[in-house]
């Protein structure tokens, strides 16, 4: 039994904080040349970035990846749109569910598995201010009982 090897090229942190997630969904990315690299050594940056359906295919926007330093002339467009890979049932029930009122399609992150690098794209609805603060206290609340646990067994 071989535990799968995962390497996380990159995180969206904020997405968590910015979304309720409702489904998270694995996608292959389509790279070009030097893109590859500049993952491998976590160039990346994922914080604006969106992914939207168009035509049968689902493609992602405004998703940073650096220029690989020993690149030459053949190197990548940082911003370039890239096509993500799905199956068509999951492009056609995205379809549906991002014409709904509130939902969006958010990059999570970007990981290599078994070679091939990953998109963990989720189907989110946002959140408005008073969910985020709730969020938290809620998290702080949590951090103050696991620091009274950790006081009273010493």
């Amino acid at each position: 039994m071989v535990k799968e090897q995962i390497k996380i090229a990159c995180e969206n942190r904020k997405a968590r904080h910015d979304y309720f997630i409702h489904e998270t969904y694995e996608a292959g990315i389509e790279l070009r040349g030097t893109e590859v690299k500049s993952l491998r050594a976590g160039k990346a940056n994922l914080r604006d970035s969106y992914a939207e359906v168009k035509d049968g295919e689902v493609f992602i926007e405004h998703l940073h990846i650096s220029p690989y330093e020993q690149g030459n002339i053949f190197n990548h467009e940082p911003l370039r749109r890239r096509r993500l890979l799905l199956h068509k049932r999951e492009i056609l029930k995205l379809f549906g569910k991002t014409r709904e009122k509130g939902f969006t399609l958010v990059p999570l992150k970007i990981y290599f598995k078994k070679g091939r690098a990953k998109l963990e794209l989720a189907l989110a609805s946002g959140k408005h201010n008073y969910d985020k603060r709730a969020a938290l206290h809620e998290k702080s609340a949590q951090r103050d009982v696991e620091r009274a646990l950790k006081e009273q067994s010493r």
